[in-house]
């Protein structure tokens, strides 16, 4: 019998192909040692079928119950209204869940209760966030206050719900507008698709009521840029990150950058980082 933990391949499922998921997929049909991509479920097969096309290995296509039997580890690549509902066949199944709308977390708590009840695990990735690591560490402290400043080009933020519901406007903008002043769980429901890095950084903080939050649109920057500022009885800490955004604007590449190193730890016999 071989006892080697480090032997057998991580199955991976992933839920959904926009941007991010594309990238993944494109990423392990490639070929990473130790992880194997075993299937895709999507809403609608025929969007999906551009991308499995040009993957090298034939892939399958499966409902979400047949995925969550396949896979040790499901990846959701979903719009933030769909977590729920892919969350629990997966937690309840006692596996493994990478979530990337993060955000929706704060509106359905009662997964995080799920994963305990089944033995599953709920894994939030780094994504955008420089040094999330440490805020993990100051917050085993004190942490007096958690604050984040994001710079986004318009196009990042067209369409979110904040901006419809309260007719904002940020066409034809020729300086910078804040657009959105007050805190993460806020900034969750009204940008959903814009600010799961906010969402984290409120995770391993201070949580999402005392992290606060301002977003402007700003036509002078190319890439999504977030300034972080803790002040902690450990350390202070100032942070800036500039993201190149992917195909999709509202993310970053370094997103799905995030995933594959995360996965990439799970087997690993060595880890860096906490």
């Amino acid at each position: 019998m071989n006892t080697n933990p480090y032997s057998s391949d991580l199955r991976i499922g992933i839920v959904g192909l926009g941007a991010v998921g594309a990238s993944l997929a494109r990423t392990f049909d490639a070929g990473i040692p130790g992880i194997r991509l075993v299937g895709i479920t999507v809403r609608n097969p025929e969007r999906a079928a551009g991308v499995l096309a040009n993957l090298k290995n034939p892939l399958a296509l499966l409902d979400l119950e047949e995925l969550v039997q396949a896979s040790d580890v499901v990846i959701e690549c979903a719009p933030a209204a769909l977590l729920p509902q892919i969350a629990l066949p997966v937690l309840s199944a006692g596996k493994k869940l990478v979530v990337l709308s993060s955000g929706a977390l704060l509106e359905s708590p009662h997964l995080i209760d799920l994963a305990r009840l089944h033995g599953g695990q709920i894994l939030v990735p780094t994504g955008a966030l420089l040094g999330l690591d440490a805020v993990t560490a100051a917050a085993e402290g004190v942490i007096h206050s958690v604050r984040m400043i994001t710079r986004k080009p318009p196009r990042g933020l067209v369409g979110a719900p904040y901006l419809l519901e309260n007719f904002i406007s940020i066409e034809g903008l020729d300086k910078p507008k804040r657009v959105f002043k007050g805190s993460a769980r806020e900034a969750a429901r009204g940008f959903p698709a814009n600010l799961n890095v906010v969402v984290a950084l409120s995770l391993a903080g201070i949580g999402p009521d005392r992290t606060a939050l301002e977003i402007w649109a700003d036509p002078s920057v190319i890439r999504n840029t977030h300034l972080i500022e803790v002040d902690a009885d450990s350390a202070s800490l100032t942070m800036t990150i500039e993201n190149i955004p992917s195909d999709n604007p509202r993310t970053g590449r370094i997103t799905a950058q995030s995933v594959v190193a995360l996965l990439r730890k799970m087997n690993a016999p060595l880890r860096i980082g906490t």
